[in-house]
This record gives C-alpha cells, structure tokens and sequence, in this order.
C-alpha cells in the first residue's frame, strides 16, 4: 500500500490517497479528517483506561495495562476483566455506533438536527423496550430484542408516512418529531400502569446507563459496529454526491435511492444495536458529529470522526457519571444529556449573535 499526499482541488486542505502498488484499489482520505479521527480515537481510549484504574478499588494505570496483556495478578484481573472492562467497552462501542449513525443521518437530511434520538428512533427502541419489559416481563437479550424491533419499526412508519412519491429531509424530520411525541406519551403511559419496581426499573434504562452491562451488552453493539460499519463506509461516500441534490448525484453515477436506502437501514441498525446495549443515552448523536465537523473543518460530517467523537464523549461521560456525585453513580444518560443541552445552547447563542 502506497500513501502519496495530493493538495485537493479549490482547498487548502490536503488528502491522502491510499493505493495498492498495482494501482488498481485507491482511497482518497483528507488528512485533517484522518487525524482528526486518529487522536479522538486515541482520546477516547485513554479516557477508557483511566475508568479502567479508577473505582471503589483503584489500581495503578500500569497494572491495568499489563492486566489487558495478560500479565495482571488474580485480583487485578479479576476486577479488570469481569467488573470494568464490559462498561469501558460498552461506552466505547455505543458512543461509537451513535457518532457514525448521527453522521449518516445528518448526511442524508442535510439538518443538523437529524440524529436518531432527535427524529424518533431512540424513542421507537425504547417503546419496543418497554413493551418487553413492562407488558411482557422480560428481561436480558428480550429486552435488546424488543428495542432493536421497537427501533426498525418506528423508522419504517416514519419512512412511509413521510413518503410522498420519495422523501424529503423535512418531512422526514417533521414525522420523526410527530411520532417521537405519540410514542413519548405512549412510554409515559406505560410507565405509569406498571408496578412500581418494573417501573422504576424501565425508568433507569430509559435515561440510559452504563452499569451493570456486562459481555452480553459488549456482544450485541460489537456485532452491530462489525457488520453495519463497514457497510456505511462504503456508502457514505456518496453523502457528499446526495447532499448537492438527485439530479447531480444521478449524473455523477450514483445510484441515488439504493444508496439512501442502504445507509438510512445501516444507520437506524447503528442506533438499534446502540439502544439495546445502553438504552437510549441522549445528544450523543447529535453533537458528535457536528464537533467532529468543527474539529475537522469539513462541510459535512466525517463518519470516523464522527464515531470517534461518540466514543470519546460517552466515555468521558461515563467518567463524569462515576464521579460528580461521591458514592452515586449517576446514569450516563444524565451527563450526556447535559453536555448535548450546553451545546445547543452555545449554538443557539452563537447563531443568535451571527443575526441568523
């Protein structure tokens, strides 16, 4: 594989082209993207290894270390292994899932608003969960599944009642907010009508949280990221073709439905496995992408920076979770939700002084 660096065309940015030594595979990659991407990666990593040494038992950062390569004692491991390291990769792996899902959905709908949690999905999987866990008394992977069809379901009527002859990103939007209130009220209700402690149970998930998740949570998004990551990839290079209308991106050689299509299934199936590992943990999806933008100075939001941001912000907040409150770990739900509400404050704020 051969790396040669070429100034992109009516920018300053510079890319990267990746090509085999025959020449027949290339990849053209901005390289402020691919660093970017590269030191978020790596941020959130770091931040995944301080939960690691931290907790009711700290353990030094070298311990933690040698305790992943197999070379930790009994106690370390055990602690490492079975208690903290399902949760550092659950935080990982979600925020991950919901950056890229954010990304593509923002992609297609041109809106920075368009993020699952915003226009209905989340609130579809959590519908999904809830039916499980209150009206039919289940638990574990049926909880996962429930939220994974709640999740596919909602996004399938969101997409026929907005389909008028194809779809439109405000349509698309405006259905997504009208069903997330009727399925708002319908959770609401639910929560409602169950005993007390399923209630406060489906409570809990519905802020979404990191604890108590274990491998089988690991499992569920890994396999999502797995499959459907590389799938959105592939596609999402189109997002830029889409974005500047059909017509252009039909002359262009795009195959304009298949690909919406494809990368709308990929990023709803993202969120779903997102939402089945953690719950529906809030703004993550919306503001990873939007950052990671800024910090790579792109018109349209990366999807590998985008994932990174995810992960490094549900890790850090993981973090904040375990910490604000001596002897509480708080839902990291609640500190996602706080970080996304300072955000859109600071933008409203910002656009207000730009007189928009």
């Amino acid at each position: 594989m051969k790396t040669i660096t070429e100034p992109t065309r009516g920018r300053r940015a510079r890319q990267l082209v990746l090509r085999t030594p025959g020449g027949a595979l290339s990849l053209r990659v901005p390289a402020r993207a691919l660093l970017v991407g590269t030191t978020l990666l790596l941020a959130a990593v770091a931040i995944a290894v301080v939960n690691l040494s931290s907790g009711d038992f700290p353990i030094p950062v070298g311990d933690v270390l040698r305790s992943l390569v197999g070379q930790g004692d009994p106690g370390t491991d055990f602690i490492v292994h079975e208690l903290r390291l399902p949760r550092a990769l659950v935080a990982l792996l979600v925020g991950a899932a919901l950056g890229a899902s954010g990304a593509v959905f923002q992609g297609l709908t041109r809106n920075p608003l368009g993020s699952p949690d915003f226009v209905g999905m989340t609130v579809g999987a959590a519908t999904g969960a809830l039916v499980v866990i209150l009206l039919l008394d289940g638990s574990g992977m049926q909880v996962a599944a429930g939220a994974i069809a709640g999740c596919v379901l909602t996004s399938i009527a969101i997409y026929l009642l907005a389909f008028r002859g194809g779809t439109q990103a405000f349509r698309l939007i405006l259905m997504g907010v009208g069903v997330s209130a009727l399925l708002e009220a319908f959770n609401s209700y639910l929560i409602v009508k169950g005993r007390l402690d399923e209630a406060l149970a489906a409570q809990v998930w519905l802020i979404g949280s990191l604890g108590g998740r274990g491998w089988t949570e690991v499992t569920i998004v890994g396999l999502t990221l797995a499959v459907l990551l590389p799938v959105v990839l592939h596609f999402g290079r189109h997002l830029n073709m889409l974005a500047l209308g059909d017509d252009t991106a039909t002359l262009h050689g795009v195959r304009v439905e298949r690909s919406r299509a494809v990368l709308a299934l990929a990023s709803v199936g993202l969120a779903a496995g997102a939402t089945a590992a953690a719950g529906p943990i809030a703004f993550v999806a919306l503001a990873a992408p939007q950052l990671a933008a800024r910090l790579t100075r792109s018109p349209g939001p990366g999807i590998l920076p985008a994932a990174g941001m995810g992960a490094a912000l549900l890790a850090g907040s993981d973090w904040a979770a375990q910490r604000v409150l001596p002897d509480t770990d708080i839902p990291a739900g609640v500190v996602t939700a706080a970080i996304g509400g300072l955000y859109l404050t600071w933008l409203l704020a910002r656009e207000w002084r730009r007189g928009r």
